[in-house]
């Protein structure tokens, strides 16, 4: 098999492009970056933006899978980024799978894109899309997943979507810094009465529910045109969680509190002044991240395990390990 995995250099991407090198498949990636370390390991490197229609065509010719990973993600920016690269980026990889006749496309969604702003205990894929969004990131996430599904058994494409939930492990260059980084400097607070139980998912595990989803993918498989929620099959307490992982660091623990609908406010009114004013970075608070911070949101994995066979193979104690051991090797990463 020759696969192209968009976003091949990043968290998720990078692990898939390793595993699928360790079975003897051919991997050319495409991301906006060059990564001599992929090209070193044997890849073929395609260099470009998601929005350039004539760079996507190129990438994704002759490949017979395409693992699309990339995407913007983050609480905060512009409509207009996330969905050019999200929304539009994706439709360049769609269209360029129906002119090259591509058979088989796995998207990276998140499950987000069913979050109504609600507590979810144990929601399964009937959940529907929410009305209306309170972040950019979901809502792109979310058409564009619509458009993937959308297309399977068109032209002889076949399509799925899976939705791995707070990825995190080594090499983690979102979730375990940015904890690491606000809980040293103090500016970590725990939003809500702290008893929210969460997915979260080792990258191992998500990087493998790729690959398996892939592998079943056919014209008369369970999988074709199905979106899948993906994680450790272990929820947590959040903010055991994170305490835990951050005792690992010599942190103490988190103890400031904040109630829920105190830092939901706090977002709309920060939302609102980054919104008129011309302020750098992103708010400390955002009414989808308090939501976040808060409420339950854990999904069962049934239908993955059902339709592809899907069982992580790293447990939380050992993913834990293998973390701290990395990031403790790694100290400039969590700087």
């Amino acid at each position: 098999m020759l696969a192209l995995v968009t976003g091949g250099g990043g968290f998720l991407g990078r692990c898939i492009v390793e595993k699928l090198l360790a079975r003897n498949d051919s991997v050319r990636v495409f991301s906006r970056s060059e990564y001599p370390e992929l090209t070193a390991l044997g890849c073929e490197s395609f260099q470009g933006d998601l929005r350039n229609q004539e760079s996507v065509m190129n990438a994704v010719k002759n490949v017979d899978t395409v693992f699309h990973v990339a995407a913007l993600a983050g609480i905060w920016g512009k409509k207009s980024d996330y969905f050019s690269i999200n929304v539009n980026g994706t439709l360049n990889v769609i269209n360029a799978c129906l002119k090259h006749k591509v058979p088989k496309l796995i998207y990276t969604s998140s499950p987000s894109v069913v979050f109504a702003m609600k507590d979810i205990n144990d929601g399964n894929e009937t959940l529907p899309y929410p009305n209306r969004y309170c972040a950019h990131y979901p809502n792109s996430k979310a058409v564009a997943e619509k458009l993937v599904l959308e297309t399977n058994s068109v032209k002889g494409l076949y399509t799925s979507s899976l939705r791995p939930h707070l990825i995190w492990g080594p090499r983690d260059p979102h979730i375990i810094p940015m904890l690491i980084k606000k809980a040293s400097t103090k500016s970590l607070v725990q939003v809500g009465k702290g008893k929210n139980i969460v997915d979260i998912t080792y990258v191992d595990n998500a990087a493998d529910a790729h690959i398996l989803a892939a592998d079943k993918l056919a014209p008369d498989s369970a999988v074709a045109g199905q979106s899948y929620f993906i994680g450790d099959q272990q929820p947590v307490n959040l903010w055991e969680w994170v305490n835990s992982l951050l005792n690992q660091f010599d942190i103490p623990s988190i103890t400031k509190t904040i109630p829920y609908s105190a830092a939901f406010g706090i977002g709309a009114v920060m939302e609102s002044l980054y919104s008129i004013f011309p302020l750098n970075g992103e708010p400390r608070m955002t009414r989808f991240l308090a939501a976040q911070f808060a409420l339950s949101h854990y999904f069962s994995h049934a239908k993955a395990q059902q339709d592809f066979n899907y069982t992580p193979s790293v447990s939380n104690i050992e993913g834990l390990k293998k973390t701290v051991a990395w990031f403790n090797l790694n100290k400039s990463e969590s700087q």
